[in-house]
């Protein structure tokens, strides 16, 4: 017998805040039967095809240390150009730059902050760079 990951989950100060951000990143949308609002101490956004669910949830304290596990995303396609029109839209939903990985030749990644400080990375659209 085995297990499948249901949620992942986001401590957040503002999960309905949280919520939205990762929704316009990911296009994950809420259970129209169960919708988001502001003053929930949860916010969910359902997976697609078996992918799992983003959970965000209302804690009191702030960060304290880097994220031990993160999401690694991905564009549609393999080209570099495609992942840095993704960078762009990214930063402009909020995210921030935490460390620049691109290489000349298109590999690469690029770590990345979400508004509340959880880690992410944007990476090329293939394995292995």
């Amino acid at each position: 017998m085995t297990v499948r990951v249901r949620s992942i989950t986001f401590d957040s100060k503002e999960p309905y805040k949280l919520a939205r951000f990762w929704s316009e990143l990911t296009g994950l949308t809420e259970d129209p039967d169960d919708i988001n609002l502001p003053e929930h101490d949860e916010a969910l956004l359902l997976g697609r095809n078996g992918s799992p669910n983003l959970l965000f949830i209302r804690v009191p304290e702030d960060r304290q240390v880097k994220n031990r596990v993160h999401l690694d995303l991905t564009p549609p396609d393999s080209d570099p150009a495609t992942r840095d029109a993704e960078l762009k839209r990214i930063l402009a939903l909020g995210a921030t730059i935490v460390e620049d990985h691109r290489r000349p030749d298109g590999g690469g990644w690029i770590w990345l902050a979400d508004p509340e400080g959880n880690d992410f990375c944007l990476e090329r659209g293939v394995w292995g760079g």
